[in-house]
C-alpha cells in the first residue's frame, strides 16, 4: 500500500498517512451515520487499529493505529457498513434541527437546500477535473444555529436574507473567500442558481495559481479583482451580519420533538469502546444516528426530550464532554509524544493535567488574572498569559513540535514541544521562538503557581 509522508497531503481511506503509532486514515461522513453502523466502525477501528478514533476540528472521523496489512481492510470494512465518505475537493454544507435526522440546513424563506447545493457542487468540481491544493474546501452555510461560520474555508456560500424589496425573494447566497466566517473576503451575492458557475470560476482562479494555491494567498497578493473578473455573476452587497458563535455541545430541540445530544470528545480523541458504549446508550434511548461535528464534538440525533437529560448524563460518566464550560474544550492538543513520531513532548497527556490545574483555579480567579492581556510588568511569570476558559474559543494550545498542526493560529498560550523541554509562547503560534522553556513535569504546577502569583498581585 502507498503510505504517503508528503506534508499538506490529507490522509484518506486510500491514502493513510504514517504517524508515531502507525498509519492514520481520515473521513468526513457525507450524511448522519446510523447508529448501528457507527457501531460497526467503532468495532472496525479497535480490530483494525489500535482503538483511537478522533474527530478533527472541521467535524472529520480519524483512526489511527492501522498498519499497512490492516488499513486496507478497515476501510473494506466502512464501505461494507455504507458510511458514505465525501471524496474529492471537501464541500462541507452546513445543518440545523429541521427533524430526527439533523437534515443539511435549509433555510425555507428562502427555499434553499444546502445539501442540494453542496451535492451539485462535488459533481461540477469533479467533472471540472482541476489541479487544486488538497486544503482546498468550500463550506455551504444556511441560517440554522448550528451553523459553520467557525470554520476557515477557500470557498463560502451563506443563504443571503430575503430582499425585502423583492416580490418573489429570489433564493441568493453570499459569496466569501479565504477565511471564516467573520474574516471571509465577501465579495457580494449570488442566484441560488448560479452557485455553480461562480464556484467553479472561483476554482479556476485559484487553479491557475499552481497546485498549491490558495483563495487567502491570491487576496493577499492580487487582491479580490482576480476573482470578480472570473466571476461576473456576482452583484455587490453587504456582508451578512456576524451571528453568535454555534455551539455544537448540549442540547438541542428539533422541530419534531426529538433532541440532539452534542457531546464532545477530550481534545479531540476517545476509545472505541467507550464511543461504541455511548452508541449502544443513545440507541437504548431513541437515538437514530450520529453525526460528527465541528469543534470535535458528535451530534446523537432522534433523541426524545426525557431521555436526553439522561443520555449526557451517561456520556459525562464515560469521559465525554457534556458541558460548553468544561475546561478541555479551552486546551487543543495535538496527539504528541509517542503516537506521533513528530513529536517531542507527550501533548495530550500535559493538556489533561493542565485542563485539571485550570478547573481548580476556578472561574473567579481565572476572571482576576486579566486573561488573554499581556501583564504589563515584567519577569517569567508575567511573560506567560494565563489564558484558560474563556466563554469561547481556544485559550491555551499544546503543540508536540513547532508545526502545530493541531492550531496554526496564535493562542494567548502556546506551549510547544522543543529538544529543551516544553517552550512557552505568548499570544503567538508554535512557529515563535518560545520566550522560556520548562520541564514537562513542571508545566501544571509553574501554571498553578504563576496563577497564584498574579490573583495576589492583583488583590494586593
Amino acid at each position: 500500500m502507498n503510505v504517503p509522508r508528503v506534508r499538506g497531503v490529507c490522509p484518506g481511506l486510500s491514502t493513510p498517512m504514517q504517524t508515531g503509532d502507525g498509519l492514520l486514515v481520515r473521513l468526513m461522513p457525507a450524511a448522519p451515520i446510523p447508529l448501528d453502523a457507527m457501531l460497526g466502525f467503532c468495532e472496525a477501528a479497535g480490530r483494525h487499529g489500535n482503538g483511537a478514533i478522533e474527530v478533527s476540528a472541521r467535524g472529520s472521523l480519524q483512526v489511527r493505529g492501522l498498519t499497512a496489512d490492516s488499513a486496507p481492510l478497515f476501510a473494506s470494512a466502512v464501505a461494507e457498513l455504507g458510511i458514505a465518505a465525501l471524496e474529492g475537493v471537501p464541500v462541507i454544507a452546513g445543518f440545523d434541527l429541521m427533524g430526527a435526522d439533523l437534515l443539511p440546513s435549509r433555510t425555507r424563506e428562502e427555499g434553499v437546500d444546502t445539501a442540494q447545493v453542496a451535492a451539485e457542487l462535488r459533481s461540477a468540481i469533479a467533472n471540472a477535473g482541476l489541479a487544486l491544493s488538497p486544503k482546498v474546501s468550500v463550506v455551504v452555510d444556511g441560517a440554522g444555529p448550528l451553523h459553520l461560520d467557525a470554520l476557515t474555508a477557500d470557498v463560502r456560500l451563506r443563504a443571503a436574507e430575503p430582499d425585502p424589496g423583492s416580490r418573489f425573494g429570489v433564493p441568493r447566497f453570499h459569496l466569501g473567500l479565504g477565511g471564516d466566517g467573520a474574516s471571509a473576503s465577501w465579495l457580494g451575492t449570488v442566484a441560488a442558481a448560479d452557485v455553480v458557475a461562480a464556484v467553479i470560476g472561483v476554482l479556476r482562479t485559484i487553479a491557475a495559481r499552481g497546485a498549491t494555491a490558495r483563495a487567502a494567498e491570491i487576496l493577499r497578493t492580487e487582491g479580490g479583482e482576480a476573482f470578480r473578473s472570473a466571476v461576473a455573476i456576482i452583484e455587490p452587497a453587504a456582508p451578512p451580519p456576524q451571528r453568535m458563535p454555534a455551539e455544537m455541545i448540549g442540547l438541542h430541540s428539533a422541530l419534531d420533538g426529538t433532541a440532539a445530544v452534542g457531546i464532545g470528545l477530550a481534545f479531540g480523541q476517545t476509545q472505541a469502546a467507550a464511543l461504541g458504549e455511548i452508541i449502544c446508550f443513545a440507541a437504548a434511548h431513541g437515538a437514530t444516528a450520529v453525526r460528527p461535528a465541528p469543534d470535535r464534538a458528535l451530534l446523537l440525533i432522534g433523541v426524545s426530550a426525557p431521555d436526553a437529560l439522561n443520555l449526557s448524563a451517561a456520556a459525562e460518566r464515560l469521559g465525554f464532554v457534556v458541558r460548553a464550560d468544561d475546561p478541555r474544550r479551552r486546551i487543543v492538543a495535538c496527539p504528541g509524544a509517542p503516537a506521533c513520531a513528530a513529536g517531542l513532548i507527550p501533548a495530550r497527556e500535559l493538556a489533561s493535567g493542565l485542563a485539571s490545574a485550570l478547573a481548580f483555579i476556578g472561574t473567579n480567579s481565572r476572571r482576576d488574572l486579566g486573561l488573554g492581556t499581556p501583564s504589563p510588568q515584567g519577569g517569567e511569570e508575567k511573560r506567560v498569559a494565563l489564558l484558560s476558559c474563556r466563554p469561547r474559543g481556544v485559550a491555551i494550545h499544546i503543540s508536540g513540535c513547532p508545526k502545530g498542526c493541531a492550531h496554526p493560529m496564535p493562542t494567548a498560550l502556546t506551549v510547544v514541544g522543543t529538544p529543551r523541554g516544553c517552550g512557552i509562547v505568548r499570544h503567538g503560534s508554535a512557529r515563535v521562538t518560545p520566550s522560556h522553556y520548562l520541564d514537562p513535569a513542571n508545566l501544571s504546577r509553574e501554571i498553578l503557581r504563576l496563577a497564584a502569583k498574579s490573583k495576589g498581585a492583583a488583590h494586593g
